[in-house]
């Protein structure tokens, strides 16, 4: 009888790595790779497939965005653990000259650039000389999310956003600044909803101010739950228990640094970062600083 010798390898000598299998078996060492748009990787923690549409550095950080065949899109920072034509790679920031392609600017249907609020852009526009007007936000990262959504729009029409930081402080601001009809002063505040301390704060000061003061407000306990979930990959915000910070609560939710100050003013850059256009804030908000902005630019208002 003739016994046919077994071929490890099968048919196919390419099938099999016999140094990546066994007990013995060495892990394929990762290759450092400048990122591209449109390269597609898979980030290896959580098997997501897509390709590059977007590539920033935020706090130092820089941040891929990866978007699915189904249209999804999630946000990694740049680093080991990504995989290109199936071999493992350290994802490395782009090279100078790497540029979003054509196809993925914001533009009209007759080519016209848009801002990230949605608006046409002024080209070559320069920024206004500031008006008497203003508009006021919570705190830091309310303003950092204004400016960069509506910055550009803003810079054109001469408006200037300050921090409150906190509504506690809205009255004193106001006495301070003296609205008028024509100076007006428009407050964007956190957790308006009836019954708060800022509802009642809000009710009182438009009272006394009347035409020269607009407060509006969003739902939200925190300025971060405007950004929609799914830019961080959720479904929804994380329910955090009352007495816990809400930042901190919601930074070790996601699985990232939250001991310091420090690690939260990089988590909301990592949010931040994954806000491209007025689409992915939730309209709750959007809808409030449209009407603030109109509020304090009217015609005659200075």
């Amino acid at each position: 009888m003739t016994v046919t010798p077994i071929d490890p390898y099968g048919t196919n000598i390419f099938a099999h790595d016999p140094h990546r299998e066994g007990p013995n078996a060495r892990r394929p060492r990762s290759r450092d790779v400048a990122v591209e748009y449109g390269m597609v990787l898979e980030d290896v923690t959580t098997g997501w497939v897509g390709a590059v549409t977007r590539v920033e550095k935020s706090a130092g950080v820089y941040l891929i965005e990866l978007e699915d065949r189904h249209g999804r899109t999630r946000s990694f920072p740049l680093g080991p653990g990504f995989w290109l034509d199936g071999e493992p790679i350290n994802a490395c920031p782009p090279r100078p000259r790497s540029a979003p392609p054509d196809h993925l600017a914001a533009t009209t249907p007759m080519g016209r650039r848009v801002t990230n609020s949605g608006s046409i852009a002024v080209p070559h526009a320069p920024a206004r000389i500031a008006k008497a007007s203003r508009i006021w936000v919570e705190g830091r990262h309310d303003a950092e999310l204004v400016e960069h959504m509506w910055g550009e729009d803003l810079g054109l029409e001469g408006i200037v956003v300050e921090l409150l930081e906190g509504v506690d402080n809205l009255e004193e601001i106001l006495e301070e600044f003296t609205p008028t009809t024509s100076a007006r002063a428009g407050i964007l505040i956190d957790h308006a909803v009836a019954g708060s301390k800022e509802s009642r704060i809000a009710d009182a000061v438009m009272r006394r101010w009347g035409e020269s003061v607009l407060v509006v407000g969003h739902p939200f306990v925190d300025i971060w739950q405007a950004v929609k979930p799914e830019r961080l990959g959720l479904t929804k915000w994380p329910d955090i228990p009352r007495g816990t910070d809400i930042k901190v609560g919601t930074l070790t939710h996601l699985g990232w640094p939250h001991d310091t100050q420090a690690d939260i003013a990089r988590g909301w850059k990592r949010i931040l970062a994954t806000v491209r256009t007025y689409r992915d804030l939730e309209p709750a908000l959007l809808g409030r600083v449209e009407e603030l902005i109109d509020f304090v630019t009217a015609p005659g208002i200075q």
